[in-house]
């Protein structure tokens, strides 16, 4: 476009914002002059585009002129990935781009917030810690640390703790409090009451602070329980930090790995239910009981059964 041209095109859409009444300098000599945004009462925060994270506003799809609407629609509604989000050019469009966002930010939020003294209290849970000492910052370089307890928490479970239960039950942080904080209350007093109702003893139940799943194996030198099981927050993923799992290993001992171990993930209301979790965890350790296995070892000994 040549530069007449252009200035030509400028000139007539700034005239038209004087015609429908916007001050324009250049026409006139006005200037423009700040929107007139009153001023927030009481410290309250004024936002002027409606929230990205809520359910409508995630479930609504962004592609302009889809092929398929109504299927677009339907295959949003079976998901929580991240289709139908529409583009202007190579990039995402605004209200995708601040629900990203968002997104990232409830990740970081979950990541160094800690669980609630509050529902540690209610469910009646005391506190350990790991070999953590300086917060979150080394937890998230040091996992090595998370996976060992230090020495005040030994000498707590020792003198708190039953020996020798056939389940013991421990709540650790991980990666998401928001985990614990979002299924405790429901998950732990189906587990117990399913451990009585199968006849099986139940350890003295207790929370792990800045807690890896290695930790299993300390807790397993220290009580000798036939079942562990840890129930502990995942890591988070955009916008979903609500993910619990319970881990679980017949007679846990140091030099374990992750292959003497079972695991039941992606407890959530909206993924496993924590109920139902809670009450298959309880017939998972009947089964290690029975099969005196877990893990590689389990699994073998079903085919073989």
């Amino acid at each position: 476009m040549e530069t007449e041209q252009f200035n030509a095109l400028v000139e007539a859409v700034l005239r038209e914002l004087k015609a429908a009444g916007v001050a324009v300098p250049g026409l006139g000599g006005e200037k423009l002059a700040p929107p007139a945004t009153p001023a927030p009462s009481g410290g309250e925060l004024k936002i002027d585009l409606p929230d990205p994270t809520l359910e409508e506003a995630r479930s609504q799809p962004r592609v302009r002129r889809p092929v398929d609407a109504e299927g677009l629609q339907a295959l949003m509604s079976v998901t929580p990935a991240r289709i139908g989000q529409g583009r202007a050019g190579p990039r995402y469009r605004t209200r995708p781009w601040l629900l990203f966002n968002a997104d990232q930010s409830v990740t970081q939020d979950t990541l160094f917030r800690d669980v609630s003294e509050a529902l540690l209290a209610e469910q009646g849970l005391f506190k350990v810690q790991t070999r953590i000492a300086n917060g979150k910052q080394e937890y998230l370089l040091r996992p090595d640390l998370g996976r060992q307890l230090n020495e005040e928490a030994r000498a707590a479970i020792l003198a708190r703790c039953a020996k020798n239960p056939q389940v013991q039950v421990c709540v650790g942080d991980g990666l998401s409090a928001q985990a614990i904080e979002a299924n405790l209350a429901q998950i732990l007093p189906v587990m117990k009451q399913g451990c009585q109702s199968a006849g099986l003893s139940l350890g003295t139940p207790f929370f792990i602070q800045y807690c890896r799943v290695g930790v299993m194996n300390d807790i397993g030198d220290l009580l000798h329980p036939e079942v562990l099981m840890l129930l502990i927050g995942e890591r988070p993923g955009l916008g979903r930090a609500e993910s619990m799992s319970i881990y679980m290993a017949y007679r846990p001992k140091g030099g374990d790995t992750d292959a003497e171990r079972d695991v039941i993930c992606n407890i959530f209301n909206g993924g496993t239910n924590p109920l139902e979790a809670g009450a298959y965890a309880v017939q998972m350790a009947q089964k290690m009981i029975q099969r005196q296995a877990s893990g590689v070892k389990l699994k073998l000994a079903e085919g073989q059964g």
